[in-house]
């Protein structure tokens, strides 16, 4: 692994996927650090008798640009990509992650149709151990990177997730919510929730590698009204402000009840935060959309 902080770049290393990042206001400065430290990349696995491979290499860049980029590695020249997929995860050049979500919804799309074909020759319990196991599982991986998508993408997801239910419990009448609790479920987006919130239990717990731990401001004020754990950070914008880990995440664990937040043991917290659903949600997915106001948490 190179770090260098001194330039202000990071690298991430999986096995034998190397990836370095830079974040700075100037592209041009962006570019030459990536350049460099590729150069500082390649000389280290020519000391170690290594070769890269630049067919693999790819270039991504987020942000306001007026021409498409390019860095050299080595003698090639990479040009950037709209996409690129990294151990499993489509990351687009916008962050919206929606070709991620229609890949997972393809892939889930096609056994729903394998088992639609068992379906006739197997019984209710047998249909939704596969459903859980081969169907819904394709949306637990990695879903806190791509768990800020459109609303379009949620309403895919949520299609697909309505005809797997109608298929294995038999039930082409009942709405998506009643199907939800036939089934004692939640959405894929409130499974998400969840999952966030049990990640930011074990940070707190450290039981975790210590994310959150960056992202989360605790709240320090002598009188807390609100029981608010964490600070609310302040947002210039929807995709870079609500769609972030560090703006989200303090809102979601501020609104669990804090019976639950307090809860001494992780496992405990597990069973008690998959039964738990935000009540007025406060995320962009789960408000609705009223003409000439905008989009609104409408209370039942």
């Amino acid at each position: 692994m190179i770090l260098s902080p001194v330039n202000n770049i990071d690298v991430c290393n999986f096995a034998d996927d190397t990836s370095p990042s830079v974040c700075d206001m100037d592209l041009k400065v962006v570019l030459e650090k990536l350049e460099f430290h590729s150069d500082l990349a390649l000389g280290w696995f020519e000391s170690n008798f290594m070769k890269l491979n630049t067919d693999k290499c790819h270039l991504l860049v987020s942000g306001h640009k007026h021409e498409e980029m390019w860095i050299r590695v080595g003698q090639d020249k990479i040009w950037e990509d709209k996409s690129v997929k990294l151990l499993g995860v489509t990351i687009d050049n916008s962050l919206k992650f929606d070709q991620h979500v229609t890949d997972i919804c393809s892939k889930a799309n096609r056994k729903l149709g394998a088992l639609s074909r068992l379906c006739k020759y197997i019984d209710l319990k047998k249909r939704r151990i596969l459903y859980k196991s081969f169907i819904e599982s394709q949306f637990k991986y990695c879903p806190l990177i791509w768990m800020f998508h459109s609303r379009y993408s949620n309403n895919k997801i949520n299609k697909l997730h309505k005809r797997a239910l109608r298929l294995v419990y038999n039930d082409y009448e009942s709405s998506f919510d009643f199907l939800l609790c036939k089934d004692n479920s939640f959405t894929i987006h409130h499974q998400n929730i969840q999952r966030l919130a049990i990640e930011i239990y074990k940070d707190i717990q450290n039981s975790s590698t210590g994310v959150f731990k960056e992202l989360l401001i605790p709240n320090i004020r002598p009188i807390n009204r609100s029981n608010a754990d964490f600070q609310i950070p302040s947002i210039n914008s929807v995709l870079m402000g609500q769609n972030s880990l560090r703006y989200f995440a303090p809102l979601i664990w501020n609104t669990i009840p804090l019976d639950i937040r307090n809860l001494k043991s992780l496992k405990l917290f597990e069973s008690k935060i998959k039964t738990w659903k935000p009540v007025d949600c406060p995320c962009r997915l789960c408000k609705n959309y009223l003409d000439g106001v905008g989009f609104v948490n409408i209370v039942e």
